[in-house]
């Protein structure tokens, strides 16, 4: 546990505003175990998302900075590293992204872009890392990374699920990763777990997590008190997103469920409003609705999550037009029915940012006659609009550090260039079939695991920027023998489509003979380039070239 005097008082402002109304949780009162982790489900799992992932450097900046001397606070590593650049940072999924995986989508779920999960982590800690469990680095090994803050090892015994490895954080923020894990298995119970990565979980609703995992965290959550660091955050965070982390405001939610008071119904000391009195829990006060950046040309989208208890008026809502530029701000409705804000989902209010001129622009959301006092309250409205940017396309460089389970994907690009982050396209080729996936890099140089699975592969990089992608770069080929550079050996890839065969390369190929199976050329072709389609009928054929001497088997359907 931190506890930091400066960030503290510096945040006390927004605390005292952001802080969780009364009333908050009253709707878990009298309950226990598996029915109480549903009705905190219920509670948080409906909330507004950040603007785009790209942005989430700007939101850390709320949530993860140390006021007085603008350095990250970064629970990874010690480097000091200062906003507002988020070089050699990671957006780090706390709860690794790959548990929820289905296929390969990770974003189908506000999982993806939670702040109750995402911290900055420094990049190198973050890759070491990886998607290991949390547990303790046993002391008989020694660990495979270790930076005086955090360890990767392997796990003592009884622990880890049947990973070969554990990370372990700091002891001072044991405690804040435990919680973090109690909200994320609850927040997202209703999802099914990847089972190639279910060290800690179950596919159930209750209790979630696997024994051991219980026994782990709760022990963090006891030894590792909540810290004003925790609490300051989990209020920044409710004004943001409307929803908060219930395991730091009422610690004792995890012995309810899990703990020492499991059986027992829930009683909430920390709630003074008497039921019945109409409370409007979202949007909190303070709330703010950033759009963060977006190119001329283009309008943004954000829902808000409108909740109330026992609001008996419409709730009226209006974008002011007496300040700011509240005229690039606009919304779906100007009255909600009491009855859609008190129901358990409450009502997702649209907002739309469509910015007309370059620059920063601000407005403010009023909410009005919703309880029988006539008050009314406004959030900020916030974006900055930027020229469409020019993207280079990249140059994609040699694989390196490969082994038979991964490799680096590496990549070079113009650094004059803006660019909020890579998307790597990855291809796995396995016999006559083709898959492919994207995956989002921080910086160049990219780990790809799962290597293993599949006879070779290949990689293209693109930089992302507001929105937009820039082209494509040249294709690198990966095998179990080594790599090949399609740019400097006409490395060759074959697709079979209906009724074709496609050819991926980086130039010209010469001489291309294609025979059957029996070893019948059945055609010559002078040359073909990158993406070239050759009709053929169905069948398994063999593809050789001048530049390529070994055959490549193809099925056209």
């Amino acid at each position: 546990m931190r506890v930091a005097m400066a960030a503290a008082v510096a945040l006390s402002s927004v605390s005292a505003m952001a802080e969780a109304p009364n009333g908050y949780y009253n709707s878990l009162v009298g309950k226990k175990e598996g029915d109480l982790k549903t009705a905190v489900y219920q509670l948080v799992h409906n909330f507004t998302t950040v603007s785009s992932y790209s942005a989430l450097p700007q939101y850390f900046q709320r949530t993860d900075v140390y006021p007085e001397s603008r350095r990250w606070w970064d629970m990874y590593s010690d480097i000091p590293l200062y906003a507002p650049s988020f070089s050699g940072l990671n957006r780090e999924h706390s709860f690794p992204k790959s548990w929820w995986k289905v296929g390969d989508n990770v974003e189908y779920t506000t999982a993806y872009v939670d702040l109750n999960h995402l911290y900055p982590s420094e990049a190198k800690a973050n890759q070491a890392k990886s998607n290991y469990p949390l547990g303790t680095v046993s002391a008989a090994v020694t660990p495979k990374f270790q930076n005086g803050i955090v360890k990767v090892g392997s796990p003592t015994t009884g622990e880890g699920g049947g990973s070969q490895l554990v990370f372990e954080p700091a002891d001072e923020y044991k405690g804040d990763f435990a919680r973090t894990y109690f909200y994320m298995v609850t927040c997202y119970q209703n999802l099914q777990w990847n089972t190639k990565y279910s060290w800690m979980m179950n596919r159930d609703l209750y209790p979630t997590l696997k024994g051991w995992a219980i026994d782990l965290l709760l022990k963090w959550h006891r030894e590792d008190p909540v810290s004003d660091k925790e609490t300051n955050r989990n209020d920044v965070v409710y004004t943001i997103q409307n929803n908060r982390n219930p395991f730091i405001d009422r610690p004792e939610l995890a012995e309810y469920i899990w703990g020492n008071k499991k059986g027992e119904a829930y009683t909430d000391s920390g709630s003074s409003t008497p039921t019945g009195d109409p409370v409007l829990i979202s949007p909190a006060q303070g709330t703010s609705l950033d759009f963060n950046e977006v190119a001329i040309g283009k309008s943004v989208t954000s829902k808000l999550l409108v909740r109330g208890e026992n609001l008996r008026n419409p709730v009226q809502v209006m974008v002011s037009k007496r300040t700011g530029n509240g005229d690039m701000f606009s919304i779906n409705v100007n009255s909600i029915a009491a009855s859609l804000a008190n129901s358990a989902d409450g009502y997702w209010l649209t907002v739309t940012y469509t910015p007309t001129a370059i620059g920063k622009h601000t407005g403010r959301l009023v909410f009005s006659d919703y309880d029988d006092t006539g008050m009314s309250f406004g959030i900020e409205l916030m974006g900055e609009c930027f020229p469409v940017p020019t993207l280079t396309a990249c140059t994609a460089t040699e694989a390196t550090d490969i082994t038979s389970d991964s490799y680096t994907a590496n990549w070079t690009y113009p650094e004059n260039e803006v660019v909020d982050y890579w998307v790597v396209n990855r291809t796995k080729y396995t016999g006559s079939e083709i898959s492919t996936e994207q995956l989002v890099a921080e910086a160049p140089g990219l780990v790809i695991e799962g290597f293993n699975e599949c006879d070779k592969e290949s990689y293209t990089v693109q930089s992302y920027r507001l929105g937009y992608l820039s082209p494509e770069s040249n294709v690198i080929f990966v095998d179990h023998l080594g790599v090949t550079g399609v740019e400097a050996e006409h490395g060759l890839v074959l697709q079979g489509f209906e009724g074709i065969i496609r050819f991926l390369c980086s130039g010209e190929l010469t001489g291309v003979c294609i025979y059957d199976i029996s070893g019948k050329m059945v055609r010559y072709i002078d040359s073909v380039s990158d993406h070239s389609d050759i009709e053929m009928q169905a069948g398994v054929y063999l593809v050789v070239t001048d530049q390529t001497h070994r055959p490549i088997k193809v099925v056209v359907q």
